[in-house]
């Protein structure tokens, strides 16, 4: 036995085990139960009738298609301010660009509900009432983060030359910027959107600080029915919201992987 633990820890395959066994409990088994509970009744007996439940409810639909219209909305605004941000800290001084990157990065070292309930007292403070504005406001604040740094990284690690090659050819800054430096940093853009777009169509916990509970996100919904005890419609709606999740990855790979086949400025 005391042979077998050194040739054990040698092999270098065994050091994957603990990542199999931890993916094994906190991943793969929890997945499984979602989809047994959601094709299940209260009996244990096969059904579909959770996924027409959620279909004949016109509030459940109507919930589902806001918090994709707001996760989108924050996702492009996280675009709009996100990706300018990228670019000035890459093209600043390596020292200066660096303490930049940490200046964004560190409110994210604050947990996601304190930074809520700052941003709750800040509205409270300027007098500025609650609702879907403050909610879009405290999705960007939270979220913007993700966006800005795949984009800058994207962006830092870039090859000039392609940037070169352009302006030799006569390509003023906005054909520049345009036909060369844009579709190369859409990797990172892709990153950043599955980044952002993927945990604001599932949160909760910031819709209910910043509405005061009076507007309702999916990721509400299913917090409640899972409260209630509703196991098996929850994890109906939690498997909806997971299948949206995974077309939304792939549609992003699949562009990634369109974008790296171009092999061309133009």
């Amino acid at each position: 036995m005391s042979r077998k633990l050194p040739v054990f820890f040698a092999s270098r395959k065994s050091w994957v085990l603990p990542y199999v066994i931890f993916s094994a409990i906190f991943v793969v088994i929890p997945l499984l139960l979602i989809v047994v509970y959601a094709f299940t009744d209260d009996n244990g007996h096969l059904t579909m009738s959770n996924f027409s439940k959620f279909f004949m409810h016109p509030e459940a639909i109507n919930t589902f298609v806001y918090s994709i219209g707001i996760a989108i909305i924050t996702t492009v605004i996280c675009i709009l301010l996100g990706y300018p941000a990228a670019w000035i800290l890459s093209n600043s001084k390596l020292n200066k660009s660096r303490t930049l990157v940490v200046l964004f990065i560190l409110p994210m070292w604050v947990n996601i509900l304190v930074r809520t309930l700052a941003t709750v007292a800040l509205f409270d403070f300027f007098n500025i009432p609650l609702g879907e504005g403050a909610l879009i406001f405290g999705m960007v604040y939270n979220f913007i983060p993700f966006m800005i740094y795949p984009i800058y990284n994207t962006l830092q690690k870039m090859d000039r030359s392609y940037i070169e090659a352009a302006q030799d050819l006569g390509a003023n800054p906005v054909q520049v910027f345009f036909k060369a430096i844009l579709p190369l940093s859409m990797s990172g853009v892709m990153s950043g959107v599955m980044m952002v777009f993927m945990p604001t169509i599932s949160t909760f916990a910031i819709a209910e600080l910043l509405t005061m509970n009076n507007i309702k996100l999916f990721g509400t919904t299913i917090q409640e029915n899972i409260n209630n005890s509703m196991w098996n419609y929850g994890a109906a709606l939690s498997l909806i919201m997971l299948l949206l999740i995974a077309a939304t990855s792939l549609f992003g790979s699949d562009d990634k992987d369109n974008a790296n086949e171009g092999g061309g400025l133009w």
